[in-house]
């Protein structure tokens, strides 16, 4: 796990000790040290104050917090410190001119990196899979070349992930079935560990793209006022194949995530438990820093580097005109 990146995960209290962080709780105290920290990920109730967060902001510290039941709640983000009036600008004529051709790009993306993760269980025998890899792989970019508004390109989206999650009873246990996406709350298993794994990559990107000259709010497939970091809903679509489901799959055809051990059920809703959430986190810090060679760079990355370089990718569409092609998980790029 990256030592840049902290995780909070009982309730209590966060507080500036001098020029450090100290975390009191009934069980005692824990010093954190602020050297080196980018990062704090605050997965319970816990109580801070305004002295921290001047404390934290003048270290350029970003705190996500999520509330008791796993639910992003939201950021501390500190004052940008790469802001760029020209990117800005480019941001808003590219919005206004043509924002389509971001969206349409992101949407591509999204379908690349699924048939690629589809394709590894087809190489192992899932041959039902043949039917939508072919239409992925075919047909997607025939129709992304037809439509042409943002609706139309939100409705080719949904059915993408519509037909990837159709497609999980052929590749994971029974145990993981669930008929639909439900979010809010998540009402299965496998319900819970998307939205969770969904929140936790819009947090990584929301840390990445801190540091770069975009501004956030800005966005090409989401609308605008989604979210204040409506842009980095945009970007983390691309890596949810990589980074979210691979992350899933691996956990729970290990069977190291398990329904009877790691989730709270109750009524209308199920939550991965404390235990549950730092066994996904852990594996999901482990893939993020997981490297490959970049074939354009000819070094070897993180995941975690691949998604700020996103955003510098966007920069140079926005600014040079350089076409802007979304992370691809075959070409790994």
């Amino acid at each position: 796990m990256s030592s840049s990146t902290r995780y909070i995960t009982s309730m209590g209290e966060l507080s500036r000790k001098d020029n450090s962080l100290i975390f009191r709780n009934d069980k005692g105290h824990k010093y954190i040290p602020i050297e080196g920290v980018k990062v704090i990920y605050c997965l319970n109730e816990v109580s801070i104050n305004s002295k921290l967060l001047d404390f934290l902001a003048r270290n350029k510290i970003i705190v996500h917090f999520f509330n008791y039941y796993g639910y992003y709640s939201g950021t501390f983000y500190p004052k940008e410190a790469y802001i760029s009036g020209k990117v800005t600008i480019a941001q808003v004529k590219k919005f206004e001119e043509n924002r389509l051709e971001i969206a349409k790009a992101i949407v591509k993306g999204i379908g690349i990196n699924i048939y690629e993760v589809l394709y590894h269980y087809y190489k192992h025998g899932y041959k039902e899979l043949k039917p939508l890899l072919n239409w992925l792989n075919k047909e997607t970019g025939i129709i992304l070349n037809k439509l042409d508004n943002i609706k139309q390109v939100l409705y080719l989206e949904g059915s993408i992930w519509k037909r990837f999650y159709e497609t999980f009873p052929i590749y994971l246990p029974e145990d993981f079935m669930f008929n639909k996406r439900v979010k809010r709350p998540p009402d299965n298993p496998m319900n819970a560990l998307i939205s969770f794994g969904n929140s936790m990559l819009y947090t990584k990107v929301i840390s990445q793209l801190y540091k770069t000259h975009l501004n956030q709010g800005i966005s090409y497939l989401h609308e605008p006022f989604e979210s204040r970091f409506s842009l980095s809903l945009d970007i983390s679509e691309v890596f949810k194949p990589v980074i979210v489901y691979k992350t899933i799959f691996e956990l729970v055809n290990n069977k190291k995530i398990q329904v009877n051990k790691h989730f709270e059920k109750q009524l209308n809703y199920c939550l991965l438990n404390e235990n549950g959430r730092k066994i996904f986190i852990e594996n999901f810090e482990k893939r993020l820093e997981s490297s490959f060679e970049h074939s354009k760079l000819k070094r070897k990355v993180t995941y975690n580097t691949a998604i700020k370089l996103e955003g510098y990718k966007l920069i140079k569409n926005l600014v040079e005109g350089e076409k802007f092609i979304p992370f691809n998980l075959k070409e790994k790029i």
